[in-house]
């Protein structure tokens, strides 16, 4: 891989560029970030049902994102990137709509549940194709060799709006209940929407596209270790809040702040380095971080090493994304950068999907401790597929 060019001059106008993606994303996921600490409160607490039914409300989103990323795909190719994040925030606003519809069933829980995971499954959908556009957007607007930045600093104002977004929710969920977070997942996308607006779409390719056989037989080994890597980020979403709950540490929010910075800071540091030294190579030692992440929550007797462990999840999580994806889209056809993006980001939601209700089993019959050992032990797996990759490179 040619290194000639620096990074670190190529920087700024490529920021220029995405800055105003990256705000969008940041305005729409903030809306995913709020309900992160809270939801699983809502469900347990709220509604009285048990770690199972937690991983069933966190997984739906996943699952819905999963179907829909190549339909995300596919439309950012051939309608657009602006179009699909258009339709993914007037189907977020939807799912907000859903989510105040299961306020009214409170008294009937699995009822409540029901609707809550119908709106959980839209909001997955939603997110799928604000992501896969923004991504496809922020793709066509710098070269190939800037592939890595694109879904860096993309991701870093997706991780910026869980920063933000818990602390928030928390905040909101004590003061006003689980009504002021579903006001908020309906409105926020609606906002995002004026500043959608006036920004200068990007005009489809219109060249004949490859068979979705031949893009996915592209990225699928890059995928794998994303969807093994990501079971890291699954455990932290669905499972560290009721773990600090559990144990009586506060605030339940810090662990989610703690992760999504230390995520941003590895990202504005180090997120150049899978365009510079490989995408593989960055995500082995990434993946070793992450999982000696998971490993110290399991361990950690108080909380303060458990925000350790979580500094560090979202410190290694952080690079394994660009890391791979950089990988995925040297091997993809240029022409279906989008459909490419959508189905390795499909991995992730493979991964989230299984894995949030397979770890509240786990929760259920060894404790919530022990769902960030399975947890590690998974995100090792990992490595062997970025030690695949480092032996068998693309020339770029």
């Amino acid at each position: 891989m040619s290194v000639t060019s620096s990074p670190t001059a190529a920087a700024p106008g490529v920021m220029v560029l995405l800055l105003p993606i990256m705000a969008v994303v940041l305005i729409a996921f903030l809306i995913i970030g709020l309900a992160l600490p809270v939801l699983p409160l809502h469900v347990h607490q709220g509604l009285g049902l048990g770690t199972v039914a937690v991983g069933l409300v966190a997984g739906s989103q996943f699952a819905a994102s999963l179907v829909s990323r190549v339909l995300a795909g596919h439309y950012a190719d051939s309608r657009g990137a602006k179009r699909a994040v258009v339709v993914g925030l007037a189907g977020a606003a939807a799912a907000g709509l859903l989510y105040l519809l299961s306020l009214r069933f409170t008294e009937a829980p699995v009822l409540s549940a029901t609707i809550l995971i119908l709106g959980r499954g839209l909001l997955g959908g939603a997110e799928s194709f604000i992501i896969t556009g923004a991504l496809s957007w922020g793709l066509a607007l710098v070269d190939a060799r800037n592939a890595g930045k694109v879904m860096a600093w993309v991701g870093t104002a997706m991780y910026a709006a869980f920063a933000f977004g818990a602390p928030i929710g928390t905040a909101l969920y004590a003061s006003f209940g689980f009504t002021a977070i579903a006001l908020a997942t309906t409105l926020v996308p609606l906002a995002t929407l004026l500043i959608v607006a006036p920004l200068r779409p990007v005009a489809p390719q219109l060249r004949a596209r490859p068979a979705f056989t031949k893009v996915i037989g592209a990225v699928w080994v890059p995928g794998v270790g994303l969807a093994l890597s990501s079971i890291g980020f699954g455990a932290i979403t669905a499972f560290i809040a009721l773990l600090f709950v559990d144990r009586g540490w506060s605030p339940v929010w810090l662990a989610f702040s703690a992760f999504a910075v230390a995520f941003i800071v590895a990202r504005v540091l180090f997120g150049h380095l899978p365009d510079r030294l490989g995408g593989a190579r960055v995500a082995l030692i990434s993946v070793l971080v992450e999982a000696a992440g998971q490993a110290l929550i399991w361990l950690a007797p108080r909380p303060g090493l458990a925000l350790v462990g979580a500094v560090l999840t979202g410190f290694g999580y952080s690079l394994v994304y660009p890391g791979l994806g950089v990988e995925a889209v040297h091997r993809a056809p240029p022409e279906s950068r989008g459909l490419a993006m959508g189905a390795y980001t499909a991995f992730l939601d493979l991964a989230l999907g299984v894995a949030s209700p397979a770890l509240g089993l786990v929760a259920d019959g060894a404790g919530l401790g022990s769902v960030f050992l399975v947890s590690a032990l998974v995100v090792l797996g990992a490595a062997t597929v970025a030690g695949r990759l480092l032996k068998a490179p693309v020339a770029t």
